[in-house]
């Protein structure tokens, strides 16, 4: 007889003892059982279905989908994920276990042997669900071996424990005890049912020493068939029809069922690194209990890929870069594995035999997370202000791995190289940002090189490669370069951190400052944190606008009162967030301008400048001067008459290619124009960019907030809606298709923003 078709006789040899013992309806769901809240189909889809991404291991997985921890609407819960087409349900309850079949324990214990009331649902297509309350039989919870019969540890009347069969009948709870187990176990616990058997692990107190034992029992009889003591304590065990196998620490122990022959497989881990086993006949399961993510602490932990090793001739076939949490048997000699390999990413797998007789394993729920680190965009400011607190940043798919970086200043051939270990428990490392985020600033370069200290202005390339920590996978390598200057002309950047920033005045007067980055993800500008408070007072200015850095550091803004008078707000670094001067007064007169906008170089001197519409219809240039004290050189006319055709002007940077900042103007049809810089503050001809831009009430150049090397524009209208447009470079076309933006997210109601 083969092996399949002797383990379908016991099967069945099991089926028919129990239905004669314990009466009908063991092995099945009872009349009375209450109907599922969804149905749900059978079936394996031949794609994998979603994983919550940083999901742990399941708590079951079944013939037709899996269980998995849960917050629904702040409360824990569990959902059942179909692999048929990835539907869920979800289950009130905290805690469940897994039988290794469709039916799983749920229980609203803060664990499954606290749970003194419980269920035993069967999620699969028609499947009820039972009902059991312990509370009677002065039981707790220790496995679920069937739709109806679990085992549990019963208290008797004078104080002994004993382990019992539970099981179901019409309502009523009968119970069996399993003989054989010695008097006095502590701690049970058990494996799903393989092949009408369990694999009970427990301790027993020799004296003043502990020591744990291993108990075959068969649930037909109710008997333990076999007991195994190691020389070792085990922590996790496995049986199948052939053989045991368990691990303790950085070993792998196995036994033959049949001759008692053991064997040990030593990998020398530390105490800390943990194995995980499983079996499939005589197939011996084991890897190290590694995440993809690794623990926060940037320690390096010894890998032992996932991988089957046949007991009977020492083939060893490697099935997953990593595996995280226990090995869990499942229906039809399967066994399921949180982990992931390079080809078919993160999640969860099913492990079988294929028709080689080889173990293969299948993805069949998938993150989306890639297992081969990988690095997912620089993110230094272009231009990169050498005298600024901005940080060089990149961004990984995940924190853990150690980043050789150098950084080349092209023209003179000087280099810096710092091997950056990322890690985010405890204080953390100074190179890690969060988010998968790593980076450096150049005080710190400053600190250790002489290039940082001496540093030169132009082209610096960077390089590096990156190495997982856990050993998942292979380094991954990335190159690039940036433009660097001193003291730069930072566009609606008041954090001097590379990422723009709106300024928003609500209805009461309240000033907001508004943090923003860019979304690589979703390719548009996000919000880091809520608005921060300025303060109130605002609804004094008639207009307020973000200029750039005028002298140094971060961007500055000016504001208009109602008399006409302007004045500048100084903008200056903190170490507690963005400092804001008192007031200076620059001078009167300005309400003869219908519109202002500034943050574009004109001039090509390195200075964001300031241009203005008068009531005739001019346009007028203020050249800044870098020095806060008196900031705008003489006024220069540089448009005569027609700015009137126009209800809004906006400084863009240089989107177009030509030598110096640009503008766009908007007529009152809505349709933009676009005006080149020709560096002496100047502009060529307009260009028609497009219709329909009255949707919006005002567009803001925000700089270059993708990190692209080219401005980009924001766009705001009715009820906070907000749109970002990345800079092309193109003049025919100088911005990408919008993509909406939640920039605005949590503002207070608005009336200004600039």
């Amino acid at each position: 007889m083969s092996g399949s078709a002797s383990r379908r006789g016991v099967s069945a040899a099991i089926t028919t003892v129990l239905a004669v013992t314990l009466g009908a309806g063991v092995l099945t769901a009872p009349a009375h059982a209450a109907p599922l809240p969804a149905a749900v189909t059978a079936g394996t889809a031949a794609a994998p279905v979603p994983y919550p991404v940083g999901g742990e291991p399941p708590a079951a997985v079944g013939r037709t989908g899996f269980l998995n921890q849960a917050t629904v609407n702040g409360k824990r819960m569990l959902r059942w994920t179909r692999f048929a087409d990835g539907a869920t349900t979800v289950i009130d309850a905290p805690v469940a276990d897994s039988t290794g079949t469709d039916v799983i324990m749920t229980g609203k214990g803060s664990t499954p042997a606290r749970s003194l009331v419980l269920q035993l649902r069967d999620m699969a297509p028609g499947g009820g669900t039972v009902t059991m309350d312990l509370r009677p039989l002065n039981a707790t919870y220790v496995k679920a071996v069937s739709p109806d019969t679990i085992l549990a540890q019963v208290t008797k009347a004078d104080g002994s424990v004993e382990l019992h069969l539970v099981t179901s009948a019409g309502g009523t709870l009968t119970q069996r005890k399993v003989e054989g187990v010695p008097a006095g176990v502590q701690y049970p616990h058990s494996t799903e049912a393989r092949d009408g058997s369990v694999l009970l692990t427990y301790s027993l107190q020799d004296g003043t020493e502990w020591r744990s034992e291993f108990a075959v029992v068969d649930l037909a009889t109710a008997k333990v068939t076999s007991v195994h003591r190691p020389d070792s304590r085990p922590r996790r065990g496995a049986l199948s029809a052939t053989h045991l196998v368990w691990t303790d620490e950085g070993k792998v122990h196995s036994k033959d069922r049949a001759t008692g022959a053991e064997a040990v497989t030593d990998f020398r881990l530390t105490e800390d690194e943990g194995m995980v086993v499983g079996l499939l006949d005589s197939w011996q399961l084991y890897g190290t209990w590694t995440t993809l993510e690794g623990d926060g602490t940037g320690n390096p932990r010894t890998l032992v890929p996932f991988a089957a090793k046949s007991l009977a001739s020492g083939r060893t076939v490697e099935l997953l870069d990593y595996a995280y949490g226990t090995v869990m048997a499942g229906p039809g000699n399967t066994a399921y594995v949180r982990g992931g390999t390079v080809e078919q990413g993160d999640g969860l797998y099913r492990i079988s035999i294929g028709a080689d007789g080889v173990p293969t394993a299948q993805a069949v729920a998938v993150t989306g997370k890639p297992v081969a680190l990988r690095h997912l965009g620089a993110r230094v400011p272009q231009p990169f202000d050498l005298a600024s607190h901005m940080a060089l940043t990149w961004k990984l798919s995940r924190e853990n791995a150690d980043v050789d970086l150098r950084i080349t200043h092209r023209a003179t051939g000087k280099s810096f190289s710092k091997t950056l270990h990322l890690y985010s428990e405890s204080a953390g490392s100074e190179y890690y940002y969060g988010d998968d985020v790593f980076g450096i600033r150049w005080s710190q370069i400053a600190e250790e090189s002489e290039m940082g200290r001496d540093a030169a202005t132009g082209t610096y390339d960077w390089s590096f490669t990156a190495r997982p920590q856990n050993g998942v996978g292979p380094a991954v390598e990335a190159s690039g370069s940036f433009t660097a200057v001193k003291n730069a002309a930072t566009q609606h950047d008041l954090g001097w951190n590379g990422s723009p920033d709106l300024l928003a005045r609500d209805t009461a007067g309240v000033l907001w400052k508004l943090s923003s980055e860019y979304d690589a993800a979703g390719k548009t500008l996000a919000q880091v944190h809520s608005p921060v408070r300025i303060g109130g007072g605002w609804q004094g200015y008639d207009r307020i606008e973000v200029l750039g850095s005028v002298g140094s550091g971060p961007s500055d803004f000016v504001a208009r009162d109602k008399t006409g008078t302007l004045w500048l707000y100084d903008v200056t670094p903190s170490a507690y967030g963005t400092k804001i001067s008192a007031r200076k007064q620059i001078g009167g007169g300005w309400n003869t301008y219908t519109q202002l906008t500034g943050g574009s170089d004109l001039d090509a001197d390195g200075r964001p400048d300031l241009v203005a519409v008068d009531k005739a219809g001019a346009l007028w240039f203020y050249k800044n001067t870098g020095n806060a004290a008196a900031p705008f050189a003489t006024r220069k006319k540089i448009g005569t008459g027609g700015w009137t055709a126009y209800n809004q002007i906006t400084a863009t940077g240089n989107i177009g290619g030509a030598p110096a900042g640009d503008l766009i103007a908007r007529d009152k049809n809505g349709v933009l124009w676009l005006y080149l810089g020709k560096g002496d503050g100047t502009f060529t001809a307009r260009r028609q960019i497009g219709g329909g831009w009255n949707a919006y009430t005002d567009t803001l150049g925000i700089g270059d907030a993708d990190y692209d090397g080219r401005p980009d524009l924001f766009a705001y209208g009715p009820n906070k809606t907000a749109y970002f447009y990345a800079g092309t470079g193109d003049l025919h076309r100088p911005f990408a298709t919008r993509v909406t933006s939640p920039a605005l997210t949590g503002l207070p109601a608005h009336d200004h923003l600039s």
